[in-house]
């Protein structure tokens, strides 16, 4: 995988303190009141303050778990979904209206749907959560496997090798790339339906934690678990990324 150079990553640590500078202008100056916007310091000592003494860290987990077990579930549906998909061109052409029509749905309009079926309970928000994440993964992993050279498919038919046996030394392999990129994008969506999922019913965690404090116009707390969103999205993508390079170390030497 090609690397960055060192002074791109040096500028985009720059752009983050430049918008944490212009933060802390727009709040110390207060060209926004209080009331809205905090100053950076006072969102620290209120998100350090919540680690330490608060309820901060359990909401933070209790996010965090969500986002995991529905990404995972998302991410195994959508790999094994998308390779008998994917290397059928009769089951792609079949399935396609049907994929197109059920994907713009947003996950938070399936909710009611959800609720209906398990009531307000873990296993509803982990649904909706599956639902939303699995669309990237599913998409790239047919993506990657439709994209197979055509003379490997005809190789392997010489080679009398099984269906199975082509989408685990031919397909999979060659759909690694795509099946991370969808990784990546999934990671995103199912913590982002991980808090909407709360906010909406009520569950524990960062989500019910940022309503709660925009309700009473606790600026403080709502950019610190706006903040927390942010670093939770930040490490998870750090962490993929990262297993993404080892797995993928072999196409680069």
């Amino acid at each position: 995988m090609k690397r960055n150079p060192m002074w791109i990553r040096f500028a985009g640590i720059g752009v983050l303190a430049m918008v944490i500078g212009l933060w802390w202008l727009a709040s110390t100056i207060q060209l926004i009141s209080p009331v809205f916007l905090p100053t950076p310091k006072a969102t620290l000592d209120v998100l350090w303050d919540g680690v330490l003494h608060g309820e901060t860290g359990r909401q933070t987990l209790a996010t965090v778990e969500r986002m995991v077990y529905g990404w995972l579930l998302a991410s195994l549906a959508g790999i094994l979904l998308g390779a008998i998909i994917g290397v059928s061109p009769t089951t792609r052409r079949l399935l396609q209206p049907t994929l197109e029509f059920i994907r713009p749905l947003p996950a938070s309009a399936i909710i009611p749907v959800a609720i209906s079926l398990f009531g307000l309970t873990e296993s509803m928000v982990l649904s909706v959560i599956g639902f939303g994440a699995i669309w990237p993964v599913l998409l790239a992993t047919v993506n990657g496997f439709a994209s197979v050279e055509p003379r490997l498919g005809e190789v392997a038919r010489v080679l009398h090798m099984s269906r199975i046996a082509f989408i685990i030394k031919i397909g999979l392999p060659n759909a690694l790339p795509d099946i991370f990129a969808g990784l990546r994008l999934s990671l995103t969506v199912a913590l982002i339906v991980a808090v909407v999922g709360e906010m909406l019913t009520s569950q524990q965690g960062l989500g019910l934690a940022i309503l709660l404090a925009a309700r009473t116009f606790q600026s403080a707390e709502l950019f610190a678990g706006i903040a927390l969103l942010g670093m939770i999205g930040f490490l998870s993508n750090l962490l993929l990324r990262t297993g993404e390079s080892r797995v993928l170390a072999w196409k680069t030497n």
